[in-house]
């Protein structure tokens, strides 16, 4: 079932990507000549006007083929060549490539609204008094290998109560947390946690050492998190607001990534694949809908800032060429350009391949 989930999220996130693109293309004249579901090879297609509209085996991925993306003789010279993408205005090139990011950063946004109008799980630092309501300290990070990692807490697990020895606390703050454990050196603590809609559950762990100096520690770190709820006009000013710190957020994470790839500091265990995110939407399902919706929202905008890197075979790579074919006020060569893209395409693909073998490596 979390496979299944996995391929519709994607689909989905795909199809709104490629509809940006398809939409935007058609408004300005371009033709489309195919609209693609997954990657080849085919399972069926049918024809509708000039496109043809297809569902293919891989379900990783999609396409829009649009006349004269890459360009050739027949694009540039042929019949048909006023309706080719590369002999369209710049401004329409340009919108067109972007599109396909715009799209799913208002999906994205869409999502958000929709869940602040139903209650979305939010930080209470995030709002003033009393907007946020029912919080609890909630796990939003737990270290690899750690007490807290061994004895099966999750991100996302609500804490109840903390007890050792003849001592307990509960309805406590995430400083009285930290306290609690940091007060129990290397005693055994009895954690009573609510994962989504299941019936609480207990654990133990042994506070270490090893992960704070000088401190006990259980490997988590917490955040005082409730609900959140508006009405429509609300919702759509807040989600907006959430919208735009996620982009931000996520592109300041790609540039500190990038950044570690350079100086060689970089780890693969940061990245998920397709693997690890089967597994990702796995645990987002199991804490409910709401934090699914959430975390389809976090994905569509994940996958607006990666095509927006100005990498070949990428939208931003297509987006950076059309800006310096305006600033030359000439076309890059066809060969060039196509030369590139498929190179481009060539390293992503390498690229997924590597990270889902480091997400598969994660599973032992």
């Amino acid at each position: 079932m979390t496979i299944i989930l996995f391929i519709i999220i994607l689909a989905i996130l795909i199809l709104v990507h490629e509809f940006g693109h398809f939409i935007v293309a058609k408004k300005t004249g371009m033709r489309v000549d195919e609209f693609g579901l997954g990657f080849p090879p085919r399972l069926f297609a049918f024809k509708k006007g000039e496109t043809e509209y297809s569902i293919n085996t891989i379900p990783l991925g999609g396409f829009v083929k649009i006349f004269g993306e890459d360009p050739d003789d027949e694009s540039i010279f042929g019949e048909d060549s006023k309706r080719s993408m590369v002999n369209k205005p710049k401004w329409a090139q340009a919108i067109t490539i972007s599109a396909g990011v715009f799209f799913n950063i208002l999906f994205a946004w869409i999502l958000i609204v929709i869940g602040f109008m139903v209650g979305l799980p939010t930080p209470v630092a995030e709002f003033e008094e009393g907007v946020v309501k029912d919080a609890n300290v909630v796990i939003v990070n737990v270290l690899e290998e750690s007490p807290a990692f061994e004895s099966g807490l999750k991100v996302g697990d609500k804490l109840l109560f903390l007890g050792s020895e003849n001592e307990s606390v509960q309805n406590f703050s995430p400083e009285e947390m930290v306290s609690f454990i940091s007060s129990h050196g290397e005693k055994e603590i009895s954690i009573l946690y609510k994962r989504g809609e299941l019936e609480p559950a207990f654990t133990s762990v042994i506070p270490t050492n090893d992960i704070l100096k000088n401190q006990s520690a259980i490997g988590i770190t917490v955040e005082e998190i409730g609900i959140a709820k508006f009405g429509i006009f609300r919702a759509v000013w807040e989600g907006l607001k959430t919208t735009l710190g996620l982009v931000l957020a996520i592109i300041v994470g790609l540039a500190t990534f990038v950044y570690q790839l350079i100086t060689g500091t970089a780890s693969f265990s940061q990245v998920a694949g397709p693997v690890g995110i089967v597994g990702m939407v796995g645990d987002a399902a199991e804490f409910g809908f709401i934090y699914l919706l959430s975390f389809t929202a976090f994905i569509s905008i994940n996958l607006a800032v990666i095509n927006s890197i100005p990498f070949p075979a990428l939208d931003g790579g297509r987006f950076l060429f059309i800006l310096i074919e305006t600033v030359m006020r000439k076309n890059i060569k066809p060969v060039i350009a196509n030369t590139l893209n498929l190179v481009g395409f060539a390293l992503l693909i390498l690229l997924m391949v590597a990270v889902t073998y480091n997400d598969i490596l994660k599973l032992f």
